[in-house]
């Protein structure tokens, strides 16, 4: 016999998990070092196995000393992290100076805890320089809110921490801090398939920060190249 028409609600509400659970992939990493702080990211935006997009903006401009990065839910953190942009402009309005990246971090980390349960899904850096000098901190979508010199947020960053940890040194000049990210971000693309695209870099000086540079990952594989590991094919 057939199951009477109306009873779908199992159904429904087993749709309805599946459709708002999907697996989500990025690498975004960032350092700081003696002469400012780099960020590195990726573009691609996935939806379990299927790719969406190659050419997400994955750095959020918060304002000209500070930026945001996104990993978990685009449309969470975008919100969120413009949401933080306004904030912060009323901040300076108010008290007539620039709000510290701390308290930027801090500002992030209460409102996702005041949604938590909501099934947000987001790991953010805010990077910047203030009064105090470079700053860099993690927050997360539980209102974790961490202080570091080397985060990297994603589903490829412990490929990219391997890179990071190796080749990282504090007196690295500017040219080196930038390729370290690219080469981290580069090897993460190329060992996790939920990250790829477009490699985007930004560096943050006491006077603001700057984008290095945008190259397509394709591109940088040529230079790359000797340092993977190829298997071999034996006959």
């Amino acid at each position: 016999m057939l199951p009477p028409n109306n009873n779908n609600e199992g159904f429904l509400d087993q749709e309805k998990k599946i459709s708002q659970h999907y697996n989500k992939g990025t690498t975004t990493l960032g350092f700081v070092f003696n002469k400012g702080i780099v960020i590195a990211v990726d573009s691609r935006a996935s939806m379990g196995s299927y790719i969406s997009s190659q050419s997400v903006k994955k750095v959020i401009e918060i304002n000209p000393y500070l930026l945001g990065t996104m990993a978990g839910g685009a449309a969470d953190c975008q919100f969120w992290e413009r949401y933080l942009g306004m904030q912060c402009r009323l901040y300076e309005l108010r008290n007539k100076r620039r709000i510290s990246v701390a308290a930027a971090s801090k500002i992030l980390c209460n409102i996702v805890y005041s949604y938590k349960g909501y099934d947000l899904s987001m790991g953010t850096m805010i990077a910047g320089w203030d009064h105090t000098g470079p700053n860099l901190f993690m927050v997360d979508n539980d209102g974790t809110r961490l202080k570091g010199t080397r985060f990297s947020v994603g589903s490829g960053s412990m490929y990219a921490y391997g890179v990071l940890d190796q080749g990282y040194r504090p007196d690295m000049s500017e040219e080196e801090a930038c390729e370290l990210g690219r080469r981290a971000i580069f090897h993460a693309t190329h060992r996790d398939a939920y990250s790829g695209g477009v490699i985007n870099v930004y560096l943050i000086r006491e006077d603001g920060w700057t984008k290095i540079s945008s190259t397509d990952m394709d591109k940088l594989l040529p230079r790359y190249l000797p340092e993977l590991s190829v298997p071999q094919q034996t006959q």
